[in-house]
């Protein structure tokens, strides 16, 4: 496991921001798409709930240095699958980082209408080379042709389903990085269960009890019939 930093939560916004590009320091360029992506959310968390309200004050920290830190584990990495991108944290924050990357393209997975015309929306606002796909996750990593460099998920789904979804594109080759919350070590413990992975655990470096999950080689343990990943 590898440490990482902490910081104090405040309610003061331009703080929060500032704490937050301390943190995961980006160009100029990517903190302009990242400002248009946030005041868009804002005006749509108003009509729809993209995020827990409660972490509203500390969207910078909370969310897009979360997001943000990502790229730090996967440096060389253009081509991003995001499961389940729900509001777009990872996927949009990576888009936005990746804007000047020749050849990047980052894959927003959502099945949920109303989320993914957000993704849409902010993908248009912020120039961020990204596809959105209206689509359930196993169609896409089943049906996904082209290459693949990193797969992610947050706030989705128990670990040992995250792996179920995301073994077809690391068996091509891609890197699988989740993040999880203060409950990663049960969540390993059951998805060993299933599956034979060597997690590399990295400690958030925006504090709290979270932590990344990387996974470079996934393989299913042979199991009695009718036992499986719960790829659902």
């Amino acid at each position: 496991m590898t440490g990482g930093g902490s910081d104090r939560p405040t309610d003061d916004p331009a703080a929060d921001k500032a704490a937050a590009l301390t943190i995961t320091p980006v160009s100029h360029e990517t903190e302009a798409r990242l400002d248009r992506y946030i005041d868009l959310l804002g005006e749509w968390q108003a009509k729809t709930n993209l995020v827990a309200p409660s972490t509203l004050p500390q969207l910078w920290t909370r969310h897009v240095a979360d997001s943000l830190q990502l790229l730090a584990l996967a440096p060389s990495a253009k081509v991003w699958i995001d499961l389940g991108s729900g509001a777009g944290f990872p996927g949009i924050v990576l888009a936005c980082a990746l804007a000047g990357s020749p050849g990047a393209t980052v894959h927003l997975v959502e099945r949920n209408t109303k989320k993914a015309a957000f993704l849409r929306e902010a993908i248009r606002v912020t120039a961020a080379p990204g596809v959105v796909h209206l689509s359930a996750i196993e169609d896409i990593v089943d049906s996904h042709d082209g290459p693949v460099d990193c797969v992610t998920a947050r706030a989705l789904a128990p670990l040992h389903q995250l792996v179920a979804f995301a073994e077809p594109l690391v068996r091509k080759g891609a890197k699988a990085l989740f993040l999880k919350g203060q409950d990663v070590e049960s969540e390993l413990t059951e998805a060993t269960k299933y599956w034979n992975i060597k997690p590399n655990l990295h400690s958030s470096r925006t504090g709290g009890q979270g932590w990344i999950v990387e996974l470079d080689r996934i393989e299913r343990w042979k199991q009695p019939a009718g036992n499986d990943g719960d790829r659902a």
